[in-house]
C-alpha cells in the first residue's frame, strides 16, 4: 500500500488531444458555455429561465441601497421554486425568482470556464466570466455575506436554515469558481469575494461559536480546496469543524428547525441526530457505513471525508470512506456508473435495489462518485476506483448532455418506455428527450466544469511516482523525484485497449503505474530494462526513465455479457453488453418498438461497427438475437413455448440514447 499521498495535475500540464474527449472539451468551449452563458442570462427562447443574472443584480440594488441608507421595500417570499414565474420580461427587476440555491449555477459555470481558460486563452469567454464576477462582487454584504436569496427577501433571516437553504451549498460551489479563476488567470477579485465570505462564516461558526453544518454538504470539500489553494489553516480549520459535527447530538437541525417552530407556535422537535439520514447527519462521520440519502449530497460529503483523511491524515475517516465507498459501488450502484435509485429525495435507496425504469441516476451523482473515486486514487492507487471513475465517467455523465451540447438530462434511467413516462405519474421524473434547460438547473453546468477540468482526472503524482488512471490520449508534463518530464500518452478506448506512453523529453529515476483495467481479459506489457510488480489492479514499473523510452501496453477488450448481482431482483433473467468502458443499449431507433420482447443470446458472435450518431463517429454492436412474435389471444393463456424469429440486434453506447428523437430504451435484455 502507498506510503503518500499522490496530486493531480495542473491542468495547464495536461494537453487533452483525444479526438473524441477533445471534441467533448472543445464542445463545451465552444457550444455550451455560450449556451449556458445565455440561459443565465434568461436569453434561451424555449428554455426554463435561470434568473441568475437577474437575481444577482437585484441583489447588487438591494445592497447599494441598504449602503446608501435608504428604505428598502418589502420583499418577503417563500422559499422554493417559483415554477409559474412571469415571463423574464414580465418579471419583477427587484423580485427573487427560482430556487433558494439558484446562485450556485452560475458559480459552476464560472468554474467551468475558467478551466477553459486555463487550457486556451479566449478573451471573449474571458470578458463573459469577468462581467459575471462583477456582478457577484456587487451583490455582496459589507459584511461578507453573500446569498442573492436573503440579501433580497430578508437579510435578517440568513443562516438561520443551513438544513434546508444551502447558503453554505453556494459558497462551496463559489470558492471552487473562485480558486479555478484565479489559477486561469491570476486575478484574485473572486477570490477576495470568496474569502469574505468565509470569513463572515468562521464568525459564526466554529469551536465555540455556533454549531452549524451544511444541509447540502460541498462546502468542505470546497474549503479543502481553498486551503490547498492559498495554504489558509483557517479554511481547513472550518470544514474540519463542518465534518466534526456533522451527526452529533443535539442535532443542529434540530436545534434549528425547533427556533422556526416556535415562532409559529409549533411543538418542538428530539434533538437527536438519528432522524436526519437523508442528510447524512444521522450519525457522525467516522460512524458511518453506508451510503444513504440524498445521492448527490452523499458523493459530495465523501469527497470532502477523502480530503481531510488525507490531507490530516485522519485514519478513522479513511476508513469511513472506504466504508462507504464499498456501500455505494458494490451494492448501490447501477452498472452504468449511476448512483441514487429513486426519485423519492433523489436518493439512495436499500441494497441491491437498482429498478430500471423508475431509476433516478442524477447526472450530478455520478459526477460525484467521480469526485469522490479521483479522492480516493490520490490516498492509493487501487484499480477499483479508477474503473469506477472510468464507469461513471463514460456512461451517465456523458449521457447527461446531447451530442450537439444544447440539451440535458437531470436523470438517467437504463429503461425507458415514452408512453409510459407521458402517461404514469410513477415515472414523470423520467424525460424521454433532453431538455433545454431546469429549473433546478444544477447538471447541466456541472458536466460543463467536470469535462473542462477532466485533466484533473488522468493522472495524479507523488514523489518518485506518476499514475495514469485514465487512458485518454494526450500530451503531459511532470516531474519524477523532482525531475521534469514530457510524457506522450497515446490511447483511443473507443477503438480498441493499446495504449502507449513515450518519453518525449527529460528523464529521471522512478516508477510509473498503470491501471489494468477491469473490462480487459488478457493483457500484455512492453518496457523493457524496468522492474514490474502488480498492486491493487495497477502495474508499476520502476527504473531509470530517459527520452525515447516507451512503455506499451495491450489490453484486450472483448464484448463482455454482464449480468446482475442474485440480489438484484430487477436484472435477473436479464443481460446486457460492454465493450472497453462502454455500456451498451437497445433504441426503438434500430430495433423496432416493444424492446422488452427481445431476447439476447450472450453466446452470439457480437461484431463492433462503426456507426454516425449525432454527428458523431462511434462504435455500436451488432449480434443475432430472437423477438418474440405478438399473438393475438386472451389476456392471459395456458403456457406454451413463445413464437420467436430470428433478429439482428443493434446496441449503441448507452451515453448516446436519444440523440436521435423520442423512442423506446434498454440497457438490461431478458436472455
Amino acid at each position: 500500500m502507498q506510503t503518500s499521498f499522490s496530486s493531480p495535475l495542473p491542468l495547464t500540464q495536461v494537453h487533452i488531444t483525444d479526438a473524441f474527449w477533445k471534441r467533448e472539451m472543445d464542445l463545451i468551449r465552444n457550444t455550451v458555455l455560450p449556451y449556458q452563458w445565455a440561459a443565465l442570462n434568461d436569453r434561451v427562447e424555449g428554455a426554463v429561465p435561470s434568473w441568475w443574472m437577474h437575481n444577482m443584480r437585484a441583489a447588487a440594488r438591494v445592497v447599494a441601497a441598504r449602503k446608501a441608507g435608504k428604505a428598502l421595500p418589502s420583499r418577503q417570499q417563500v422559499p422554493g421554486m417559483v415554477s409559474e414565474g412571469p415571463s423574464p420580461d414580465q418579471a419583477d427587476p427587484d423580485f427573487f425568482y427560482g430556487w433558494v440555491f439558484q446562485d450556485s449555477d452560475g458559480y459552476k459555470w464560472i468554474e467551468a470556464a475558467s478551466c477553459q481558460l486555463s487550457v486556451l486563452p479566449d478573451e471573449a469567454l474571458r470578458s463573459q466570466v469577468q462581467e459575471a464576477v462583477d456582478a457577484i462582487r456587487a451583490a455582496q454584504e459589507e459584511d461578507g455575506y453573500l446569498d442573492t436569496f436573503y440579501t433580497i427577501t430578508g437579510i435578517e433571516n440568513a443562516f438561520t436554515n443551513l438544513k434546508d437553504h444551502h447558503e453554505l451549498y453556494c459558497f462551496g460551489h463559489l470558492a471552487e469558481a473562485a480558486v479555478a479563476w484565479w489559477q486561469a488567470t491570476g486575478n484574485d477579485d473572486l477570490l477576495q469575494v470568496t474569502r469574505r465570505f468565509a470569513a463572515c462564516i468562521a464568525r459564526r461558526f466554529g469551536p465555540g461559536k455556533e454549531r452549524g453544518c451544511p444541509g447540502h454538504e460541498i462546502a468542505e470539500m470546497a474549503l479543502f480546496r481553498l486551503y490547498e489553494a492559498t495554504g489558509e489553516q483557517e479554511w481547513m480549520d472550518l470544514a474540519q469543524f463542518f465534518l466534526d459535527v456533522r451527526g452529533t447530538d443535539p442535532s443542529t437541525f434540530a436545534l434549528e428547525e425547533n427556533v422556526r417552530r416556535k415562532r409559529s407556535g409549533q411543538p418542538e422537535l428530539p434533538v437527536t441526530a438519528d432522524r436526519y439520514e437523508y442528510y447524512q447527519a444521522h450519525l457522525p462521520v467516522r460512524q458511518m457505513k453506508e451510503a444513504t440519502g440524498h445521492a448527490v449530497r452523499q458523493m459530495y460529503l465523501c469527497s470532502g471525508m477523502a480530503d481531510s483523511a488525507r490531507l490530516r491524515k485522519d485514519a478513522a475517516l479513511r476508513e469511513a470512506c472506504e466504508r462507504l465507498w464499498h456501500s455505494a459501488v458494490a451494492e448501490k450502484m447501477y452498472v452504468t456508473g449511476g448512483v441514487g435509485a429513486t426519485h423519492v429525495g433523489e436518493a439512495f435507496s436499500r441494497p441491491w435495489d437498482l429498478p430500471s425504469d423508475t431509476a433516478y441516476s442524477e447526472t450530478c451523482a455520478a459526477i460525484g462518485l467521480v469526485f469522490f473515486a479521483r479522492r480516493m486514487l490520490q490516498m492509493q492507487a487501487k484499480g477499483e476506483y479508477a474503473d469506477v471513475m472510468e464507469r461513471a465517467l463514460y456512461n451517465t455523465v456523458l449521457s447527461g448532455m446531447a451530442l450537439d451540447g444544447k440539451s440535458f438530462f437531470y436523470v438517467n434511467p437504463l429503461e425507458v418506455d415514452p408512453a409510459a413516462c407521458e402517461k404514469d405519474t410513477r415515472l414523470s421524473h423520467v424525460k424521454p428527450v433532453r431538455q433545454k434547460w431546469f429549473g433546478c438547473a444544477c447538471c447541466p453546468p456541472n458536466i460543463a466544469r467536470l469535462l473542462s477540468s477532466l485533466g484533473a482526472y488522468l493522472v495524479t503524482c507523488r514523489e518518485d511516482t506518476i499514475c495514469f488512471h485514465l487512458y485518454i490520449d494526450s500530451e503531459i508534463e511532470a516531474s519524477l523525484a523532482n525531475s521534469p518530464l514530457r510524457l506522450r500518452l497515446s490511447a483511443n478506448l473507443l477503438k480498441d485497449g493499446k495504449v502507449q506512453l513515450t518519453i518525449l523529453s527529460g528523464s529521471g529515476e522512478g516508477t510509473l503505474a498503470f491501471r489494468i483495467p477491469e473490462w480487459s481479459g488478457a493483457w500484455h506489457c512492453s518496457a523493457p530494462g524496468k522492474e514490474a510488480r502488480e498492486e491493487e489492479g495497477y502495474l508499476f514499473l520502476r527504473g531509470r526513465w530517459q527520452e525515447g523510452d516507451t512503455v506499451s501496453l495491450d489490453f484486450s477488450m472483448p464484448v463482455r455479457a454482464l449480468t446482475g448481482h442474485p440480489l438484484i431482483r430487477e436484472t435477473a433473467h436479464q443481460v446486457c453488453f460492454s465493450r472497453g468502458p462502454l455500456v451498451y443499449c437497445a433504441e426503438e431507433k434500430d430495433n423496432g418498438p416493444l424492446l422488452h420482447l427481445l431476447r439476447a443470446l450472450p453466446e452470439a458472435e457480437a461484431r463492433v461497427e462503426w456507426q454516425e450518431i449525432g454527428g458523431v463517429d462511434l462504435p455500436v454492436l451488432r449480434m443475432d438475437a430472437l423477438r418474440q412474435e405478438v399473438t393475438d389471444g386472451a389476456l392471459y393463456r395456458p403456457l406454451a413455448a413463445p413464437r420467436e424469429s430470428g433478429v439482428t440486434l443493434r446496441l449503441i453506447p448507452y451515453f448516446a440514447w436519444a440523440n436521435r428523437g423520442k423512442g423506446e430504451m434498454r440497457v438490461w435484455l431478458y436472455r
